[in-house]
């Protein structure tokens, strides 16, 4: 978007929060770069230009606002939609994987050479792995810089600097502030107070957000002692790359508060961009509801609560798992066998705040467990074996970075995975917002008695219309009936 300069200059002049993280404003007479919907007087057309990522704008040598900190935006939608490359790279650097593995980890999983990554990364973001990478250090540094008491040695490292010297030149580089000052001037708003350890933090979104369906389900299909609905907020623990943590998630009216709990603080940024991801706070809800609208059919259900979410996960293979668990049976009998399986395979945890008691197991657990202990029928304790053994030795990838096409041919190749499973699997795991579950009991019901084809290839046919939107389709489908997945707990 930010090489159409009119529609920028109307986002700007109209500080529309609605593309924020769309694009950024640099200000060449200023040296700044902004938020669209930055509150100071907008600068004249001739001044302003449009950048595609706050990575690209701090190597053009521009610093952040201090006033609408534009390093805190919605992550931009484009990386939820698309399947491609850069967008694939895009999603593996918000999970933390250049500072872990590097470009070559980063090119490694996505299976191309490194000089094809930077080179489509710098075409289209202009900027590359290193920078990007950079940027979101940087962003993980002033939430805790600006969150925490932690001495400022501690947060350099937990943000994956490898010195405090190159901490404090990007800190001061990119915000025009020592940390030291960033402290100062965040004393006197700090988002909630926190326990000791723990993280206060608030996650923004594009408005509307209607919080129903996304905390209804989260909570309605909570797995014991993995989940709980505790005084309005929906808590779990968190399996991360350092060791875990245990997060809580409230809706508010601009934002979710987050409070974060963490062995390691080096997973900070990891754990944010997971609960990020599960909470689809990037999505573009304009433009969702816009084409669903499109269908006189769908249009008052949109009308009614604009800004429904797909829920989704923190962890990839975990809700595979989940979802082999729960086929053709109910919502609570699914909890139940989840939980059973957490008892008997999961790390313990502890939980000062609360009843989570345990990680949800990984593959490699699961991969030796005894089917006799599973009670369920034999041909899904096949299913459910084969599906994490070929998750333990990697032979079926589900992170961020799997194409989403060639992941449903994989699972479609496994005997025991149908449409229902596959689907549900791409559209809460995998995040692709076109999934579709035509053949799901709940969305038949809702299509017939809306006046839309009950039948999954007629309503497939009438619901190419949605596209790419179709899952937020089925979730605006879904909320038509009383199930208590629609409802968020009191």
């Amino acid at each position: 978007m930010h090489t159409e300069t009119e529609r920028c200059i109307r986002a700007v002049q109209s500080k529309d929060a609605r593309f924020d993280g769309w694009f950024f404003t640099a200000v060449r007479t200023t040296g700044i770069y902004c938020r669209p919907s930055c509150p100071v007087v907008a600068p004249k057309p001739e001044n302003m230009t449009f950048l595609p990522s706050a990575a690209a704008c701090q190597q053009a040598g521009f610093r952040a606002c201090k006033r609408c900190r534009p390093d805190a935006t919605p992550g931009s939608p484009e990386w939820n939609h698309r399947a491609d490359l850069v967008a694939r790279a895009m999603r593996l650097i918000g999970d933390g994987v250049v500072d872990r593995e590097g470009v070559p980890g980063l090119a490694v999983r996505l299976g191309y050479s490194t000089r094809q990554v930077e080179r489509q990364l710098q075409a289209e973001l202009g900027a590359g792995p290193l920078a990007l990478a950079r940027s979101q250090r940087a962003q993980t540094a002033r939430l805790l810089i600006e969150t925490t008491a932690l001495p400022m040695a501690e947060i350099a490292f937990a943000a994956g600097f490898a010195s405090i010297r190159t901490f404090n030149e990007t800190v001061r580089e990119v915000f025009a502030l020592t940390p030291g000052e960033l402290r100062t001037r965040a004393a006197g708003r700090r988002a909630e107070a926190a326990a000791p350890g723990v993280l206060s933090l608030r996650l923004p979104f594009r408005a509307p957000l209607n919080p129903d369906n996304l905390f209804g389900h989260l909570a309605a299909t909570a797995v014991p002692g993995v989940e709980e609905w505790r005084d309005g907020a929906y808590r779990r623990t968190l399996r991360l790359p350092y060791g875990h943590g245990v997060v809580s998630l409230s809706p508010r009216p601009d934002h979710i508060a987050c409070r974060l709990a963490l062995t390691d603080q080096r997973d900070l940024t990891v754990a944010i961009s997971r609960c990020r991801r599960m909470l689809d706070l990037d999505a573009d809800p304009v433009a969702v509801d816009a084409q669903l609208s499109s269908d006189e059919l769908l249009a008052p259900l949109v009308a009614k609560a604009p800004g429904r979410r797909v829920p989704r996960t923190v962890d990839e293979a975990e809700f595979a798992v989940r979802a082999v668990l729960g086929q053709q049976v109910s919502t609570a009998a699914a909890r139940t066998h989840a939980g059973r399986l957490v008892l008997a395979h999961g790390d313990r945890i502890d939980d000062p705040e609360g009843g989570l008691t345990h990680l949800f197991p990984d593959p490699r657990t699961l991969a030796g467990l005894d089917p006799e202990t599973l009670a369920m029928p034999r041909t899904r304790r096949a299913t459910l074996l084969n599906l994490v053994r070929r998750l333990a030795d990697g032979s079926l990838q589900l992170g961020v970075e799997t194409d989403w096409n060639e992941a449903r041919a994989r699972l479609a190749a496994l005997p025991g995975f149908g449409p229902w499973t596959i689907e549900v699997i791409a559209m809460r795991a995998l995040g692709d917002p076109d999934a579709f579950l035509p053949g799901d009991l709940g969305v038949r019901k809702a299509a017939q008695g809306l006046g839309l084809p009950a039948t999954p290839a007629a309503l497939t046919a009438r619901a190419a219309a949605w596209q790419p939107w179709r899952a937020y389709a089925v979730q605006y489908l879904w909320a038509t009936d009383d199930h208590p997945i629609n409802v968020l707990p009191v």
